[in-house]
């Protein structure tokens, strides 16, 4: 295959060499144990719900795979202002689509958080994040430019009416997300550090009132606190799974917990990565994960955009955020929330809305100094 010249002119040539290229490698090495780990953790899943193809959820998990890679190439190679655009576009159709799941959709599992769609199901506020963050970091940054614009005031109410429809669902544990991303953007934009305690005190006492008035949120907590008294076996296997791993493969022999562990392809995928292939690749994917946040806040620094440091900085936070509460519930560190691993999890709405979210980061940090046109450059 030949090569691409840094004197080649093209769209294609013009992205690969303004696009960094570790973060490229890091996506492809996320996207890679996912595969690996929903192929050992499908076939359980598929005996388990009496699907005859064993390999049922790793073929969908391929098929997924391909518009999520779509969509990361394609949103990557967007201008700055392209991508404010097609995040303010994505965050008003999944902010309608959040709504009307509320009204419409089937309740399952106590919430109302899927759209189905044939075959297949939407969760609207996987989209909804990166659309957020991406409005958000819009206002924040014009009313870090123009002191008289209430950037600041409209992005809080945007965070108000959407953390409140995540908690009507009710989705508890995606509401916190949207809360910890929301203060590490307000931080990035030069938000008095008094707010942010404010801000955390309010979701502080949110929680509290949703112990009082929630039996679901206060059910995952009390679980939390007291196992024994509570219905934890998703965890309680999670953790079984885990500790009948070893530092490196697990032995053909030996018997696996995966195929007793309900949601073992999707929100406890990191305990069958565990017990199928040891300490070593668990060690692996939480270095993918830290050395990705930590990359995607180095190329913000170097931004000269306000718009673009607060981004890039939440798009990251999402993914680091969401990477660390669900490896923290497969660990009982946390308490039990149907949360998705980023890029490794079965489900294509998962899949898609990561491949969005870095995808607007590798946008938002591509090199702009071969940029046609000035407006492509966000000030």
């Amino acid at each position: 295959m030949k090569s691409i010249s840094r004197m080649d002119d093209s769209p294609l040539a013009r992205w690969w060499w303004s696009v960094d290229h570790a973060l490229l490698a890091i996506l492809a090495g996320l996207m890679l144990f996912g595969v690996i780990l929903v192929f050992a953790a499908g076939p359980g899943a598929a005996a388990r719900l009496d699907i005859e193809d064993s390999f049922h959820f790793p073929l969908r998990q391929l098929a997924f795979l391909a518009p999520a890679i779509f969509v990361l190439l394609g949103v990557s190679m967007l201008t700055p202002l392209q991508s404010r655009r097609l995040g303010s576009v994505i965050f008003a159709l999944a902010f309608v689509m959040l709504f009307a799941a509320l009204l419409f959709a089937p309740e399952i599992n106590g919430a109302r958080r899927w759209i189905p769609l044939g075959p297949l199901s939407l969760q609207p506020s996987e989209l909804l994040k990166p659309g957020f963050v991406v409005i958000s970091a819009w206002m924040l940054a014009e009313g870090a430019r123009d002191p008289r614009f209430p950037g600041a005031v409209i992005a809080t109410a945007l965070y108000v009416f959407c953390a409140g429809m995540l908690v009507l669902q009710p989705d508890y544990g995606q509401a916190a997300l949207l809360t910890a991303v929301w203060m590490t953007m307000f931080f990035v934009s030069g938000g008095a550090v008094v707010w942010i305690a404010i801000l955390a005190g309010l979701a502080v006492a949110g929680l509290f009132a949703g112990y009082l008035y929630s039996p679901h949120l206060a059910k995952r907590i009390d679980g939390f606190l007291n196992p024994s008294a509570g219905d934890n076996y998703q965890v309680d296997k999670a953790l079984e799974a885990i500790a009948n791993g070893g530092i490196g493969p697990r032995a053909p022999d030996a018997a696996a917990v995966k195929f007793s562990l309900p949601d073992a392809h999707t929100d406890f995928i990191f305990a069958v990565a565990a017990e199928e292939f040891g300490l070593l690749v668990c060690l692996a994917i939480l270095a993918l994960f830290a050395v990705f946040v930590v990359r995607s806040f180095i190329l913000a620094g170097h931004l000269r955009s306000v718009f673009a440091q607060c981004a890039v900085c939440g798009l990251a936070a999402l993914i680091g955020l969401q990477s660390f509460i669900n490896i923290g519930v497969n660990l009982r560190a946390l308490p039990a929330k149907g949360m998705t691993l980023p890029f490794i999890s079965y489900g294509g709405s998962s899949l898609v809305a990561a491949a969005l979210t870095v995808g607007l980061i590798l946008a938002l940090t591509r090199r702009q100094s071969e940029a046609r046109r000035r407006k492509d450059v966000m000030p």
